[in-house]
This record gives structure tokens, C-alpha cells and sequence, in this order.
């Protein structure tokens, strides 16, 4: 099918491109840029060295014969989403070009207000687009488990059945989000529903955990296509970012006690995630919500497994517990269901000591990359910068 991936030059947007294109889609991407300049506002970078977009799509011909056609632009731009649905008429659209880091939305008033205008109206004009120009196109679009928060009750697929004064009702379920990131999140969640409702879109939104690893068969498959490693306190993903402190000879630090626990996802499984809710569109008018993680992991556990594989490679590191910067519980019960995506077909790869050292192995490699100063957190959740 035609398939437009917006943010199709990010962390999780260009593995999924270059996996959809090798199993027979037209592909096309989207994609402003964006997180190649928050690097540069930031002093961080990829741990791997990635290649410009240009160069990427253009060695992706090369090795596969397939084109991926890309259009930068950005998604707040409703004339450049409105000209790009267009000219494409897509049958699916991927939305993940998002700001989509949480500590990233909490440094000041400003990049909280940018995270939720880049978000949600990037979102809405997707939505317009899609109901005026090929209403029956799928959006799918990448949510967060971080909807949710912790309740202490087991976490349901998008919906809650209710049970209230001799009264029963499905709804959609209580969201207790834990950043203005995750807020914009619960906003397109809400936004999308009612399209859904009132003009007949169909949308599935994946509310996918946290994601680890960095390689997808295509990524690894040439220099060119390696996908991105963030390891920063800001973008990087707890395990990345733990590899990255072990490979550096740097504490792995904790936050508070790290009873922390979420959803966690390889990125080879996001990919196919994908895959599926598209081969499997939702109907006219449904809105459907698949968790899209494999399993559950806390914030130590994790730790502890990257400190005991360190050992293994005579990596000398220590755990080292930071106060927590963020407003969160550190011990709390966590259940979620996850059987949507597994019934479509979904064959898990689950984290085992294998994968932590391959993603040692990388952060060795690239070892002259790592720059220890960016492992601290440096954003307080209690004292934000008002400006």
C-alpha cells in the first residue's frame, strides 16, 4: 500500500520506513528535521554516527532497488501536510513526528509550549487533511504507555468498562499523564477519537512503551542506514543510556530507588507493530488503542542487568542513585494488557544478556562519541524555568 511515515528521519520513524519499504509498500517520508537540530541546541548527539537524510534515502536505492520519496516540511504547516496528502493519497499515514521526549518538554514554559503547539496541531492538521483529501486512509498513530501513569489497577487496552450506580458503560481510560510530552499525547488521543466519531476516520493508536535497542535488519544492513543511538538525560532511553555510562567507564545512575516499572519494546518489534495495525486497518469510524510493549521491566532491574553484562566484558561500573528529578512514584503496582498486537501476529523479542551486549559492544565501538557531561538530568520536574 502507499505509506507516508511522518518523522520519517527519526529514532523509530526511519527503521519503520526502511522496513515497511523492504516488505513491499510504497513508502514515503516526512520529516522537518527537527531532532537533528535539538542536538545542536542541546551539546548532545548520537552515539552512532548517522548520515544525512539525502545521503540515507539515496544508498537505501542502492542496496534494496526500492524508492522512499522524502518531503521536508513540517506538520504545523497545514498547507505543506494538505499539498503533501495530495500529491501522495496515501492508504496509510504513520504519525510519529512528534517532540517526543518528556524531560525535553519539562526544561521551560516555552519548549512545554512547543512540545504541545509541534504535537497536537501537527496531529490535528493530519486529521483535517486525511477526513477532506482520502477519508479512508488509516491513521496510525504512536502513542505512549506514559498515558496512563501508574494506577493501581490493572492498565486495559484504551478502554474501561464501568460499572456505576446499576449502570454500565465502555470508556476510554483514565489517563494520568506524567509530562506536558505525555499530556500532548493524551490531547492527539482525545483529538483523534472524536474525528473518529464525527467524521468516520479510522485510526489506531499504538501506546507503545519504552523503546530499546537501535538496529533493525535494514539499519544494520550498510553504514549509511544506521539508525540513531540517543544516550543523553534527555532523549536517551533508560538501557541505551545506561550502556552508554557502563561503555564509558560512568556510574549507571538511577533515579531515586528504581522501583520505577513500564512497558518496554525492542525497536525490531515497533517496526512490525506497525506492520500489523497496518495490514489490519481499523474500520470506518473506530477509534482502537493496542499497548504496544513485550514486557515489563523497573528502572533497577534494567540497571542491574547492563551492570552485570558490563562485568561479564570486564566493565568496571556501579550503580550510582540519584535523587529523582521527576515527579513520579518509585514503588507502585503495574499491570498492563498487551494481547492486541500479539493476536495479530506479534512474535516478541524479549530482553536477554545477548541483547545488552550487543548494545555494549556498539558503545564500545563508538566509544570516542560518548560525552559522560550529558548523562546528568537537567531538568527538574519541582522547579521549572518559567520564561
Amino acid at each position: 500500500m502507499r505509506v507516508l511515515v511522518a518523522g520519517g528521519d527519526g529514532f523509530c520513524g526511519w527503521p519503520t520506513a526502511l522496513y515497511l519499504s523492504s516488505r513491499g509498500h510504497d513508502v514515503s517520508i516526512a520529516d522537518n528535521l527537527s531532532r537533528r537540530e535539538w542536538d545542536r541546541e542541546l551539546g548532545t548527539n548520537s552515539l552512532t554516527e548517522i548520515s544525512e537524510p539525502g545521503s540515507r534515502v539515496a544508498r537505501w536505492k542502492e542496496v534494496s532497488g526500492r524508492e522512499i520519496e522524502a518531503f521536508v516540511g513540517d506538520l504545523t504547516d497545514e498547507r505543506f501536510v494538505y499539498e503533501t496528502i495530495e500529491r501522495l493519497r496515501p492508504e496509510a499515514v504513520v504519525q510519529f513526528a512528534e517532540q517526543r521526549s518528556a524531560p525535553y518538554s519539562m526544561i521551560d514554559r516555552s519548549h512545554a509550549v512547543f512540545t504541545q503547539v509541534n504535537n497536537v496541531v501537527g496531529t490535528m492538521n493530519l486529521m483535517f487533511a486525511i477526513g477532506e483529501l482520502v477519508p479512508d486512509c488509516h491513521l496510525i498513530k504512536l502513542g505512549t504507555m506514559g498515558e496512563y501513569g501508574t494506577p493501581n489497577i490493572d492498565i486495559e487496552e484504551g478502554y474501561l468498562t464501568v460499572e456505576y450506580k446499576g449502570r454500565t458503560d465502555t470508556l476510554p481510560y483514565p489517563k494520568q499523564p506524567g509530562s506536558f510530552y505525555h499530556l500532548s499525547k493524551v490531547h492527539d488521543s482525545h483529538n483523534i477519537m472524536f474525528a473518529c466519531r464525527a467524521w468516520g476516520l479510522r485510526a489506531t493508536d499504538l501506546n507503545q512503551g519504552v523503546v530499546y535497542n537501535v538496529d533493525t535488519e535494514e539499519t544494520a544492513s550498510d553504514p549509511v542506514l544506521r539508525n540513531r543511538f540517543d544516550y543523553d538525560g534527555i532523549f536517551g532511553t533508560a538501557l541505551n543510556r545506561f550502556c552508554a555510562q557502563a561503555a564509558s567507564g560512568s556510574g549507571i545512575t538511577v533515579y531515586g530507588g528504581g522501583g520505577q516499572t513500564r512497558g518496554f519494546i525492542d525497536i525490531r518489534d515497533t517496526v512490525r507493530c506497525v506492520e500489523l495495525a497496518a495490514n489490519h486497518p481499523a474500520e470506518r469510524g473506530e477509534f482502537r488503542v493496542f499497548n504496544q510493549f513485550t514486557e515489563q521491566w523497573s528502572v533497577l532491574e534494567l540497571a542491574q542487568l547492563v551492570e552485570r553484562v558490563a562485568r561479564s566484558l570486564d566493565l568496571q561500573t556501579e550503580l550510582a542513585y540519584l535523587d529523582n528529578p521527576r515527579v513520579e512514584k518509585e514503588e507502585h503496582y503495574y499491570r498492563a494488557a498487551n494481547t492486541r498486537l500479539i493476536d495479530l501476529g506479534l512474535k516478541p523479542h524479549l530482553l536477554t544478556e545477548e541483547t545488552v551486549e550487543r548494545l555494549l559492544v556498539m558503545a564500545l565501538e563508538n566509544r570516542a562519541r560518548i560525552e559522560p557531561e550529558t548523562f546528568a538530568p537537567r531538568v527538574d520536574w519541582r522547579k521549572p524555568d518559567y520564561r
